[in-house]
């Protein structure tokens, strides 16, 4: 494979000639994966704790089948890494809770603890302190089937549903994918749940218990106290309030069941969601276990392999998000509103607006509903993420005055993004003013963010899109705009929280900048640009391991080069102007590395859940950013061409 040395750039006619037939056929692939009603949806690929939970939770419900178990072990026995771990991510490094939840959910398919896969994994838990060291959430797993004490876990009382809203650690200070995921477990801790797991795990014990931290001046102190406390409350709580407050968390509960059946199109609050309802009594043929049950099928991906079928769950859906995104992509390669595939996705978005009440307005009472969510089905919490993203293309769609729909549409969502920004003038995904920390330290949190606050990447897809609409000089673009600058790092950098990571935050940022109005020339500008121009591999790409998250100083901007992150790095560059050297290298990378079907290749993870914790690969993160920032460039030559 031919490689690109610094200062031996290739000829820029030739990286032009190679950029125009690069997007060329990128375009066409995108084109080529349009579903008939309009939209686009990669897979989503995470880790092994989804599927194994799969099995644990048809196990816990008495639904487990055979060919199930078969297929889902193939997919497990596949990410198993030579050492005999599982990580979170590819190329990542090994991780416990992953490694023993897939360890069970393998011996539960029949695999031998003496065979050499297992003995090498069960080895590295034991190492590693055994399940006594394993996360929280992997214990409640094990405490439901007689595996851990109940009593060795940390409590969260569905009292908590009384909370009022001014009070701290209330339901709505939780993010509202930890919102979701804790109500569920108020009522499975508070009804200790034990069911027989069927095979025997004891290799993975060490006996050992972990070290807790019992310095008096520390937030771990304070809260182990309050645990304590709640222990012996457990033991004997007042008998009316915990009925009632379980009754309420199980009516928040079932409101709160999107119309296909899952909950907060995530996993984790739709597989708890089912477990608390039937501990609670709710049998499976009841028409809200039923419609959740069933809906896992349609968030299956089964593939054929020499070793036999394999069936693995997806953790989320992301329709509008791809769909919104390849819009943009296409919108940059050159096609218009008047092109069918643009037009019938105009179509699908404005169809999925949402008009409904949802958590967010507990913030925000006053807001008039509107935005779109990431999956076919999450009308409860539209996103500001996503919201942004679609007004930029149904932008691209019709431009203001040409379409009455559009405009009536975008302009609800625009006012909806400025109700929706929080008080320190950034805006958070899916609440404002979500941003108690005092949730992140309770024992109970030990894995995820569990809360919602202004990041970089969000505030500048929100500014992008009041910009476009001619809003850089009101008080919210501003405000926005100050924020962003308030949180650049050192370095010239901004954080990524939803996307991997100082590459993903720069990347948004610094064409957001530029659209509201700052000069290319400032120093933010410059500061960002050269970061980038720092940290380009030697191969002409950008990449940045997932580690960055957990050691900045090491990995920030540093990894092996992708397609989604070389895109990233180019549309900063392409926006602040001046570093022609970096994104010619750029370009001809893409164009280098295209597969003959237009797309690209990109098995690591890109993506971003839970920083520290949780990862995505996005297959549609691949196409849809290369082909904006291939856009992006072919225009601007074919501008200065004469």
């Amino acid at each position: 494979m031919t490689t690109i040395a610094r200062g031996e750039p290739e000829a820029a006619a030739d990286v032009r000639e190679r950029a125009r037939t690069a997007l060329n056929r990128a375009r066409d692939h995108l084109i080529g994966r349009q579903a008939p009603d309009g939209w686009w949806k990669g897979a989503l690929d995470t880790n092994c704790t989804i599927d194994a939970e799969d099995l644990l939770l048809r196990e816990f419900l008495g639904i487990r089948t055979e060919k199930e178990t078969a297929e889902t072990a193939r997919w497990i026995r596949s990410q198993q890494r030579a050492d005999g771990t599982w990580s979170n991510f590819y190329d990542g490094f090994p991780e416990l809770s992953t490694t023993i939840e897939a360890y069970i959910a393998l011996k539960m398919a029949g695999d031998s603890p003496d065979s050499p896969h297992m003995r090498r994994a069960a080895e590295f838990v034991r190492d590693g302190g055994g399940i006594e060291a394993s996360r929280v959430f992997t214990r409640m797993w094990l405490a439901m089937f007689g595996e851990w004490s109940w009593d060795d876990l940390p409590v969260m009382p569905p009292e908590l549903m009384y909370f009022p809203r001014w009070m701290p650690l209330n339901i709505y200070d939780w993010g509202s994918w930890a919102r979701g995921t804790i109500i569920p477990l108020t009522i499975i801790g508070s009804l200790r749940p034990s069911r027989p797991l069927p095979v025997d795990i004891g290799e993975l014990r060490t006996g050992r218990r972990p070290e807790k931290d019992t310095s008096l001046l520390s937030w771990a102190s304070v809260f182990n106290g309050l645990d304590k406390a709640l222990h012996v409350y457990e033991k004997r709580p007042v008998a009316g309030l915990r009925r009632a407050a379980m009754r309420r968390a199980a009516e928040w509960i079932i409101a709160r069941q999107e119309a296909d059946g899952c909950w907060g199109g995530i996993q984790p609050p739709w597989v708890y969601s089912l477990v608390a309802l039937n501990v609670l009594g709710y049998d499976l043929a009841h028409p809200v276990m039923k419609r959740g049950i069933e809906a896992f099928e349609t968030w299956l991906i089964r593939e054929e392999t020499p070793e036999g079928t394999t069936r693995r769950l997806e953790c989320c859906q992301s329709p509008v998000w791809d769909t919104v995104l390849t819009m943009v992509a296409l919108g940059e390669a050159g096609m218009s509103g008047a092109d069918a595939p643009m037009r019938k996705a105009a179509d699908w978005v404005q169809d999925n607006e949402i008009r409904g009440l949802g958590d967010w307005q507990v913030r925000r009472p006053g807001l008039t509903p509107s935005g779109w969510s990431f999956e076919f089905e999450n009308d409860i919490y539209p996103d500001t993420d996503d919201t942004a993203e679609a007004i930029i293309a149904l932008r691209k769609v019709a431009p203001p005055g040409t379409d009455a729909r559009v405009d009536a549409t975008v302009g609800r969502a625009v006012s909806w993004l400025v109700g929706m920004q929080s008080s320190d003038g950034g805006w958070g995904a899916f609440d404002a003013d979500n941003t108690q920390a005092l949730c992140t330290k309770l024992p109970f949190c030990d894995f995820g963010a569990v809360i919602d606050p202004p990041s970089a990447d969000v505030t500048a897809h929100v500014v992008e899109a009041l910009a476009q609409e001619g809003l850089s000089g009101t008080p919210a673009v501003r405000r926005g705009v100050v924020w962003m600058l308030r949180n650049q790092e050192a370095d010239g950098s901004w954080f990524g929280r939803w996307g991997a990571n100082y590459v993903y935050g720069t990347g948004a940022v610094v064409p957001a900048l530029i659209a509201a109005g700052v000069r290319p020339e400032k120093p933010c500008i410059r500061r960002a640009v050269r970061w980038l121009e720092t940290v380009q591999n030697a191969d002409g790409g950008w990449g940045e391991d997932l580690r960055s998250y957990d050691d900045p100083s090491a990995w920030s901007g540093r990894g092996e080069s992708t397609a989604s992150q070389t895109a990233w790095a180019l549309l900063a560059l392409l926006a602040a102007g001046g570093a022609e050297p970096a994104v010619e290298r750029g370009i001809a990378w893409l164009a280098e590395h295209q597969r003959p079907d237009g797309g690209w290749d990109e098995p690591y993870f890109t993506g971003t859940g839970f920083p520290h914790d949780f990862y995505i690969n996005y297959e549609m993160y691949r196409v849809v950013f290369p082909v904006t920032a291939l856009g992006r460039y072919v225009q601007r030559i074919e501008e200065s061409d004469p």
